[in-house]
């Protein structure tokens, strides 16, 4: 994921932007949010899986476990109605 955040920093200086725009600092700050929340519901995703497999009681449980991450890019979002 580091390597992928690297690559993404190289492209935007190489293409002639800078970091120090809001906008390109709003869609980062969203895109790297987003990649990260990702990589939490990988995890969570699978156990809660594994989880209601066992028991079907805990599907409640399991959906807000596997919703949760996905407020991290909606608070993203309001960075960008704040830039903008």
């Amino acid at each position: 994921m580091f390597e992928a955040t690297n690559a993404l920093g190289n492209l935007v200086l190489s293409t002639g932007g800078t970091l120090t725009d809001p906008n390109a600092a709003a869609a980062l700050a969203v895109g790297l949010a987003a990649l990260g929340a990702g990589y939490a519901e990988r995890g969570i995703g699978s156990a809660a899986v594994g989880a209601m497999a066992e028991d079907e009681d805990l599907f409640v449980n399991g959906l807000i476990l596997t919703v949760l991450p996905e407020t991290i890019v909606i608070l993203a979002l309001v960075v960008v109605f704040i830039v903008g």
